[in-house]
């Protein structure tokens, strides 16, 4: 079996809070550096705020991505400085494999150029697998414990993730466990403000019954083909109420295709809208009268923010979805009678409660990471 070196535990000094300021602190010097792989379309959300907390404390940070499920769109649209190297090359098993493999040969030139300190990501197996091969040092962060969290054998230095997570699920060594408050997405929810141009981008109007509706993930390897069931389900149902009109945001542009070949009366009636470029998912999810998905982050983004949302994603439960479920934030839809019976088409009436109204998941993480880059300097100390 092939292990990576195990690193020391991240010093309580080392937090964020502890951390001198950024004139002080890399005043006599080399500034560190971070490596941040963005390798899907969440992700970058996630890391906008991360990155100027760290630049701040006198870190540098360079990040890479892949041309996969919008990372090249979303980089732009957060105006982010990142090389795209790589893109999806499967579903199936032994492609994710050989497409690790291969991105990874591409990366290494890139990495050894920038000498990296650390290695970050939100469940990056390719940057795994290239941290292992030069010698460095990785974090990775997730929010679904039945992802695997490492790539074949090999298992990164630290596994963070929110604190309803169990420790044995997040990294088999529990000093390499760290935790977070919240969930993912009170990471950079807080800090949005919402831009009502979106409405009239989208051809919306004010006696609309706004549906925002996120596809499953077809291509991942949690898929379950009752996921899709249940979205042809959903776009029928709504497709029978007038004035129900269904923003739609596929994964790909092969997803797309398939909408439109399914629904093309639809769409040309406006009753389906799909954005021809990425847009800002919260801002979207804001204007919504309800949200349904079949993946994650759009279900929790929609739960941080206090809107309506149903999941029709079939795989295997995590633990942050049975919590938003258990708190009455999220409702699961498990079979396609429970369409009519769950999910209330009902206009909202533009208020709604925030319910991420804290900065702890933020400030903790980079705190984590910090700590992970300032524990390498006291090797052989």
């Amino acid at each position: 079996m092939i292990t990576m070196k195990v690193l020391p535990e991240v010093p309580p000094e080392a937090r964020i809070e502890n951390m001198p300021p950024r004139a002080e602190a890399r005043s006599e010097t080399p500034r560190k550096n971070i490596w941040i792989d963005l390798d899907n379309s969440p992700h970058i959300p996630f890391f906008a705020p991360i990155v100027p907390k760290l630049e701040a404390l006198g870190y540098s940070v360079f990040m890479t991505g892949r041309d996969a499920y919008q990372v090249v769109e979303m980089v732009e649209l957060f105006h982010l400085d990142c090389k795209i190297v790589g893109h999806h090359y499967g579903k199936k098993k032994f492609l994710k494999v050989w497409g690790a493999l291969t991105r990874a040969l591409r990366l290494i030139p890139t990495i050894i150029s920038q000498k990296p300190d650390l290695a970050v990501a939100h469940g990056s197996r390719t940057q795994i697998l290239t941290a292992f091969l030069l010698g460095i040092p990785v974090m990775q962060i997730a929010d679904y414990e039945h992802s695997a969290p490492g790539f074949l054998y090999l298992a990164p230095d630290w596994g963070v993730a929110p604190d309803v997570i169990p420790v044995e699920a997040i990294h088999n060594d529990p000093k390499r466990a760290l935790r977070y408050p919240g969930i993912k997405e009170d990471v950079y929810v807080p800090s949005f403000r919402p831009d009502p141009a979106i409405k009239a981008q989208l051809g919306l109007l004010a006696t609309d019954l706004v549906v925002t509706i996120r596809p499953p993930a077809s291509e991942a390897h949690y898929h379950k083909p009752e996921s899709d069931d249940l979205f042809h389900a959903v776009v029928e149902a709504l497709a029978k109420k007038p004035d129900a009109k269904m923003v739609i945001l596929p994964r790909n542009a092969r997803q797309a295709a398939q909408i439109r070949d399914l629904w093309p009366h639809l769409l040309v009636q406006g009753r389906i809208f799909i954005p021809e470029r990425a847009i800002d998912g919260l801002n979207l999810i804001w204007y919504s009268d309800l949200v349904i998905s079949g993946g994650g982050t759009m279900n929790r983004e929609a739960a941080a923010l206090g809107i309506p949302v149903y999941s029709i994603f079939r795989g295997k439960l995590g633990a942050v979805d049975r919590y938003l479920s258990d708190q009455g934030r999220l409702v699961l839809i498990e079979s396609v009678d429970e369409i009519a019976t769950k999910i209330k088409l009902v206009r909202r009436n533009g208020v709604v409660r925030t319910e991420s109204n804290q900065r702890s998941a933020l400030e903790t993480i980079v705190g984590f990471i910090v700590g992970a880059v300032e524990s390498k300097q006291r090797i052989g100390k």
